[in-house]
């Protein structure tokens, strides 16, 4: 399935990319290497996790990215999608948890009156 709303891929954004900034981008590879390197977590684990994340930033070239290398370093299906629902309570936590903000707002307006 393909977005209109997200460009795809190609050679030629690639190569325009290391054109503007060739060594940020060298640098970006490197740091992005040795993030996902087999480390204290296994590269599986990592990749999961940020599967877990580009769900929460909304980010459908990370999306397509990670779920493709989590299942490239052994990741069950299951194991995807139970990192998603991870990533949904997360988010759906998180506007609990700032519900704080809106009832505290409303307790000092009701103190204005």
């Amino acid at each position: 399935m393909k977005s209109s709303k997200h460009l795809s891929s190609s050679a030629e954004l690639a190569r325009k990319r290391r054109e503007l900034a060739p060594d940020a981008l060298k640098a970006f590879k490197a740091f992005s290497a040795a993030v996902f390197a087999e480390g204290e977590l296994p590269a599986v684990t990592k990749q999961l996790i940020a599967v877990a994340v580009a769900h929460v930033t909304q980010c459908p070239y990370c999306i397509k990215g990670h779920t493709a290398e989590a299942l490239k370093q052994g990741a069950s299906e299951e194991q995807v999608m139970e990192a998603i629902w991870v990533a949904a309570e997360m988010r759906a936590g998180g506007a609990y948890a700032h519900s704080a903000l809106a009832l505290e707002t409303m307790q000092h307006a009701h103190s204005d009156e």
